[in-house]
């Protein structure tokens, strides 16, 4: 009961935190999860780190940081954000400093430097890649609902729906295992109720916010089913292969930034894709 009151109360105060800041300022909500994205990949970092292994925990945050900082921009610069040579740049970039840290490496004389460049690339990718995503959502000819840019107030929504849907109804009567040897405790009765949950509301806010067709709203919910299912999933599994239950202590009842955050870094490069798709 602790731990419901403690997740319950962490958890309302972040959607209000993030909706105001999201209601009140582009570039608060952008400050707030550049600092997500930051405790985020260092956590990562941490995680994968032992006696053998150590990824460039301050060369990968820096990367992150840049990459969240130039998709941010290009975003508010009022470009054409769905012009390939904008919303590659990023991507060509980030190849670019990869390949720096193979030459740093050498000079680190650590036992496994395959590993350490592996480990410090998918942080930039799992982690700060999603997160600068979700500012591109929020294009200056988007749709608008009460302040809120619409379609990225209905991910945030949806998603957090369909997390507190599927973990409640699973909790009360869930018996069938979804994916028994990765994360025992999420069932299929969670699943399909969070689901429900999802495409009613995706069907409500059709009727609710013009300029955003039923379909698109029903797109987005089916995106978040499954790739934020994904996303849980394979969050989970890396804390399997490690033999921890939390990624961290820093959000009471929820845990770390990698188990709060986990339902987006996987769906949200999707959902973009779809975004960018819907309005070419």
């Amino acid at each position: 009961m602790n731990n419901f009151w403690a997740r319950t109360v962490t958890g309302l105060s972040m959607v209000f935190l993030l909706l105001f800041s999201l209601w009140y300022s582009h570039w608060l909500f952008a400050g707030i999860f550049l600092v997500v994205a930051i405790l985020g990949i260092w956590e990562f970092y941490t995680l994968f780190s032992t006696e053998e292994i150590r990824p460039q925990k301050i060369y990968g945050t820096v990367c992150a940081v840049i990459l969240y900082l130039v998709l941010y921009l290009v975003n508010t610069a009022n470009l054409d954000i769905l012009s390939p040579r904008w919303y590659f740049f990023p991507v060509y970039a980030a190849m670019a400093m990869f390949f720096l840290s193979f030459i740093i490496e050498i000079y680190r004389k650590k036992q496994k430097p395959l590993e350490n460049i592996a480990i410090t690339a998918t942080g930039v990718l799992y982690v700060s890649l999603p997160l600068s995503l979700l500012n591109l959502l929020d294009s200056p000819d988007s749709a608008r609902f009460l302040g809120f840019p619409a379609f990225l107030l209905g991910y945030f929504i949806l998603t957090w729906l369909f997390d507190t849907a599927a973990y409640l109804f699973g909790k009360q009567f869930g018996k069938h295992k979804l994916f028994e040897r990765i994360s025992p405790k999420k069932t299929w009765e969670g699943t399909i109720a969070g689901a429900v949950v999802t495409g009613l509301t995706a069907i409500g806010f059709s009727y609710m916010v013009p300029g955003i067709v039923t379909a698109d709203w029903l797109m987005l919910a089916l995106l978040i089913v499954v790739f934020g299912s994904f996303g849980d999933l394979a969050e989970s599994s890396f804390k399997r292969s490690l033999r921890i239950k939390d990624s961290g202590n820093i959000l009471p009842g929820h845990g770390g930034i990698l188990d709060r955050f986990d339902t987006f870094f996987i769906s949200a490069p999707f959902v973009f894709l779809y975004f960018v798709l819907r309005n070419i």
